[in-house]
Parts: structure tokens; C-alpha cells; sequence
């Protein structure tokens, strides 16, 4: 299976309509995952003298590893998701292993980023591109950091410059569900994350036995 754009966008989109609200009701979830997580934070900040406008190092910390845990539930969901879209329930949001290899990815992977941005623009793309499926592979496959690192260093190379459109894009279709109210969001995210996993399933090559989520796509 070849990967295009056109082909993750549309898979995307063909699989959210087949289940549109459960996964609008998954955004909501999601969304309110972070939300007590964000509060949980902002307790710890209190205790330790802190407020919104000034986060104490507790509630950062506290905050990093709560987001993390949530985003470890969500990229497992989404790979669910898209291998078996009629059966995939909110319970596989429930994910917190492997943890510490999922964290330690988390963080070498920001790092690398960050450095790249603040020495200049391009070499933070480079970076994102190079490290972007890491944290999905740890879920996937459950490798150390380094390895996940390597891996999604290695299954990118000659998809970088189309997988920079897919994010660009998907970033457009995420600010056009914020236009909409907010709402929108609730549309727009599981499109975007479902092409998103596709992208990584195609490239990656795990995607040779998942059926497309319509006939059409078989085409692509």
C-alpha cells in the first residue's frame, strides 16, 4: 500500500463516518481527560504556593506525566481504531504501559525538536519529521526510546517531504474545527489523528492487513 496524502486524509475521513459518534464521543472524553488533568495540576500548584499564571515545578512535573499517560491511552485508542473501526471500544483509552519507555521517548524526542528550533527553523523540522512516529511505535511495539527513535528515523526516510504536507494539512483541518465554534474540533480532531495513524500504519508497513474503511480507497 502506497501512501499518499490524499489517501490518509480520505481514510480518515471514511472511517469517522462510519462511527461518527462514538468518535465525537471519544473526543469528548479525551477532552475531558485533560481537563481534570489540567485541575490535578493546578492543586499541586496551590499546595506548593503556586496559580495559574505561576506554575510551580510540582504541577509541571505532575502535569507532564498526566498528559503523558492520557496520550499514551489516546494513541492506543487511534491504532485501534484504525485496525478495527466497528469494534474499538473507550475502555482501550485505558493504556499505561509500557510508561516509562513511552515518557523517556516523549522527552528525547521534545528535546531533539526544541534544540533544532532554537538553533534554527529547518533543523526543528528535520527533527520532527525524523522522530514523529517514535511514540507511536513504543505503543505499537513497545521498543525502548533509542530504538524508537531509530525506527521512526528509518521507516520515514522518502515519505519526510510528504508527511510535512499531511501535518500542515491536518493542522488547517484542526484550525478550521476551532473556527467552528470549538465544536468543530469534535469533527476535525479524530479525522485528523485517524490519518495520521494511517500515515504511520502505511509507512511503517503494518497497514498490508488492515482493510480500508471504504471500497474506495482500495483504488489509492
Amino acid at each position: 500500500m502506497k501512501f499518499s496524502v490524499t489517501s490518509a486524509i480520505r481514510f480518515g475521513w471514511e472511517t469517522f463516518k462510519r462511527r461518527p459518534w462514538f468518535f465525537i464521543g471519544a473526543s469528548i472524553v479525551i477532552a475531558v481527560l485533560y481537563i481534570a488533568a489540567s485541575s490535578i495540576s493546578a492543586g499541586v500548584d496551590s499546595i506548593f504556593g503556586g496559580s495559574l499564571e505561576e506554575e510551580t515545578v510540582p504541577g509541571q512535573i505532575v502535569s507532564y506525566l498526566l498528559g503523558a499517560l492520557i496520550s499514551m491511552g489516546v494513541t492506543a485508542f487511534y491504532l485501534a481504531a484504525h485496525d478495527s473501526p466497528d469494534t474499538v471500544q473507550l475502555s482501550t483509552l485505558w493504556h499505561p504501559s509500557p510508561f516509562w519507555k513511552y515518557l523517556g521517548t516523549s522527552i528525547l524526542a521534545t528535546i531533539a525538536v526544541v534544540i533544532g528550533f532554537i538553533l534554527l527553523i529547518v533543523p526543528g523540522i528535520i527533527a520532527m519529521l525524523f522522530f514523529v512516529f517514535a511514540t507511536f511505535i513504543v505503543i505499537d511495539r513497545e521498543l525502548g526510546p533509542i530504538e524508537a527513535m531509530k525506527e521512526s528515523m528509518r521507516i520515514t526516510e522518502g515519505h519526510r517531504l510528504p508527511l510535512l504536507g499531511l501535518i500542515v494539512l491536518l493542522a488547517l483541518i484542526l484550525v478550521a474545527g476551532v473556527l467552528v465554534f470549538g465544536v468543530g474540533l469534535l469533527v476535525a480532531m479524530p479525522i485528523a489523528t485517524l490519518a495520521f495513524t494511517h500515515a504511520y500504519r502505511v509507512i511503517s508497513g503494518t497497514a498490508r492487513q488492515v482493510p480500508p474503511a471504504d471500497a474506495r480507497l482500495s483504488a489509492n
